[in-house]
């Protein structure tokens, strides 16, 4: 999975204004694709002056549930822009403890996807002067979209957690939309209808345990964060709206004693103390838990739209797997029909380089829509490209995810406080497995949540981000 902290809002063909989806046709699992054909914008050829050099880029990205494919994609694309110009590309996991002695050492790669779990602290990295600003990449020319800036190819909203003090410092190269994933074939075989409230939710699970042959729900046990950072913002969000987000965000105090905070924090914990999540899930692994449900030990899971393409290898047959809303209270205040949907996989060029240019020249092929088309297809899912999916043909799985973002509108659900300071975001998860343990109580989540985000607010050292408007 791309286990990266999510930012940014909309959908393709969005603006920052409002949201409209791309021109897409639903279609079964298409075999490799070769993409669209690159046609290069005129005046797009070599914005950066890198052509007549020849260069080895040194590229390090993140393996996980999009794959390598797409990135050798880029690469060929690059070559094909730039003969002179290869692209090294390098796929690991555990980035930070991998390439912190490199950032050291002052000689880090030219460009890095920045995602996993125990990845580099790019918040750290940034306030440290270590990435490079993007504001020439943003005022580049398009590849392949003529007479529009790079940054005016991103769908609205999407890069929004990306700047920094004004600065664009880093680019999300992925549309995430996250939801409950489930079994089209086997919810219609058991006759089951989809939860339109978290208590319908709640009822399925007691349904489900006194049959004993299936659990509601499991989820990615031993990353606790695709809970806290992409189910609980959009349980606060359909209890209370946008605003308690927006305090979270802003390290507000008494913020976690929002009514609607506590609402979605309670919701949570009935899953644990009513016995809901499937025996085990705390010790799993992402692709565990995944693996598990796919085997219909659990009827959901929460996720983002990259699931189909990390289980393609074990997903059966006919499973069929389409993503739902995630339901809310039906006491909530909020849009009952609002989702997370986001930009993800941080991209980000180290301002140490020894190619900082080329970084950049790489992020602009990567983010063309002749790339963002090889990804639907290939990768089944969407890059945050406007016009990335017109023409392509787009799996179920993906459709599904596409559609749940369209049917969202403008009530979109931003969470931004996990990528700003990292302590909150790694002892967050402890508390949120301790909850979802039910180790803990709800309010003893949410007093240590309140704790961390006051000792954040009272702590010098820590560089502070301000959201004036949701």
């Amino acid at each position: 999975m791309p286990e990266a902290t999510a930012e940014g809002t909309a959908m393709p063909e969005a603006t920052a204004e409002g949201t409209a989806m791309p021109e897409a046709t639903a279609e079964g699992t298409p075999a490799a694709s070769t993409g669209p054909e690159l046609v290069v914008a005129p005046g797009a050829e070599d914005p950066f002056g890198l052509n007549g050099t020849a260069v080895e880029v040194d590229g390090v990205f993140f393996s996980g549930g999009f794959g390598q494919d797409y990135i050798d994609n880029a690469a060929k694309l690059m070559n094909q822009v730039h003969p002179d110009i290869t692209v090294k590309v390098t796929a690991i996991q555990q980035l930070g403890p991998q390439l912190q002695p490199r950032f050291v050492a002052g000689n880090p790669p030219d460009v890095i996807d920045n995602s996993g779990a125990n990845n580099l602290d790019t918040t750290g990295l940034i306030n440290d002067g270590q990435v490079q600003d993007l504001t020439e990449l943003m005022n580049a020319p398009a590849l392949d979209t003529p007479s529009k800036k790079f940054g005016e190819t991103l769908v609205g909203g999407t890069q929004e957690g990306t700047v920094f003090d004004g600065k664009p410092m880093y680019v999300n190269i992925a549309l995430g939309v996250f939801g409950f994933w489930y079994s089209k074939t086997a919810f219609e075989k058991a006759g089951y209808t989809y939860p339109a409230t978290w208590e319908d939710f709640l009822a399925l699970g007691e349904q489900l345990k006194k049959d004993g042959k299936q659990a509601l729900f499991t989820y990615q046990g031993k990353y606790a964060y695709y809970v806290r950072e992409w189910v609980l913002p959009t349980l606060i969000y359909k209890a209370g709206g946008s605003d308690p987000l927006l305090k979270i965000d802003n390290l507000e105090p008494n913020a976690w004693s929002d009514p609607a905070v506590k609402q979605a924090v309670d919701d949570l914990y009935q899953l644990a103390d009513k016995g809901y999540i499937l025996d085990g899930t705390v010790g799993m692994t992402h692709t565990e838990s995944q693996t598990a449900w796919l085997q219909g030990k659990a009827l959901f899971i929460p996720c983002g739209s990259w699931l189909e393409n990390e289980m393609k290898t074990v997903t059966p047959a006919d499973f069929n797997m389409v993503m739902g809303p995630i339901p809310g209270n039906a006491g909530g205040k909020g849009d009952q029909k609002a989702a997370q949907v986001n930009g993800g996989e941080v991209y980000l060029v180290p301002s140490k380089a020894k190619n900082p240019k080329h970084g950049m020249e790489f992020l602009r092929v990567l983010l063309s829509k002749a790339s963002a088309g090889w990804f639907a297809e290939n990768v089944k899912s969407a890059m945050p490209v406007i016009g990335g999916t017109e023409g392509a043909k787009v799996s179920p799985a993906l459709q599904s995810a596409l559609d749940l973002a369209s049917n969202a509108g403008k009530s979109i659900v931003k969470s931004f406080y996990g990528g700003y300071y990292r302590k909150m975001y790694d002892e967050g998860d402890i508390l949120m497995t301790n909850l979802l343990t039910a180790k803990i109580k709800p309010d003893e989540f949410t007093a240590g949540m309140q704790k961390l985000a006051d000792d954040t607010a009272s702590d010098s050292d820590i560089k502070k981000q301000t959201r004036e408007t949701y």
